[in-house]
């Protein structure tokens, strides 16, 4: 088991400040991020099957378009290939709490008026 990193005494260390986190969106650190929160969040059930989010309690349809569930195929490949199991509708959920996350009241303003116009 890894030792848990003190990143005050790091960063007053180094002179510096922590200011909050920093989260990769894309590239070869965002995969590299999304592989760490799959192998963090997933747990295979008790009666056995393939892993998932326990907090995950609701399931719901969305509708997508076909360019964007290939895209969700090839990240869940990509994830195959560094021996996470995920279907691409598993990695959709985890990519959209992430955008949610960052939404606030002003974004959906500019929604709603960038939809009206």
């Amino acid at each position: 088991m890894k030792p848990k990193l003190n990143m005050d005494k790091i960063a007053a260390g180094l002179g510096a400040e922590r200011r909050g986190t920093v989260e990769a969106s894309g590239g070869y650190f965002g995969a590299l991020q999304l592989v760490a929160e799959v192998r963090a969040r997933f747990r295979a059930p008790v009666g056995g099957g393939r892993g998932t989010d326990p907090a995950w309690t609701e399931r719901r349809l969305l509708p997508l378009a076909q360019q964007t569930l290939t895209r969700l195929e090839e990240l869940s490949r990509e994830l195959g290939k560094q021996g996470v199991a995920a279907t691409p509708l598993q990695v959709a959920a985890l990519l959209l709490e992430r955008a949610v996350v960052g939404v606030d009241a002003g974004d959906v303003a500019d929604m709603a008026r960038h939809h009206a116009s």
